[in-house]
């Protein structure tokens, strides 16, 4: 099994910036990918970004603004957001997977952290 904690989640004006951590602990030699999804109030989980392979992939919404990392030494994945917009205000989750399956897709993962709330403010 493997366990995933977020941190970094809070309340940031438009525009600004905030960063996010996953700690990953137990069996993470399994782990093939991460991602970051979000949900808003309402809203379905959607792909925001992912680590896969040794590269990184981004929603359409988020490319140029979020930037996923990995720090293996930690086990630790990384999501750096800039420009954030009221619209992203979510609760943000980390998830990990052991297979090879679309990384975009929040039924191929196979962990998920707690999730951490993100709020911008307009």
């Amino acid at each position: 099994q493997v366990q995933l904690v977020e941190s970094g989640g809070g309340l940031v004006q438009a525009g600004g910036s905030l960063g996010l951590s996953c700690a990953a602990s137990g069996r993470t030699f399994r782990i093939n990918g991460m991602g970051w999804f979000r949900q808003a109030p309402g809203k379905e989980r959607e792909f925001v970004a992912a680590w896969n392979r040794g590269r990184t992939y981004y929603a359409d919404s988020v490319k140029g603004r979020f930037t996923i990392s990995r720090d293996y030494a930690k086990n630790t994945a990384y999501l750096q957001m800039n420009s954030l917009k009221p619209e992203e205000t979510a609760v943000y989750y980390c998830a990990a997977k052991e297979g090879s399956g679309d990384y975009t897709q929040k039924s191929n993962y196979d962990y998920w952290g707690q999730g951490t709330q993100v709020t911008v403010s307009s």
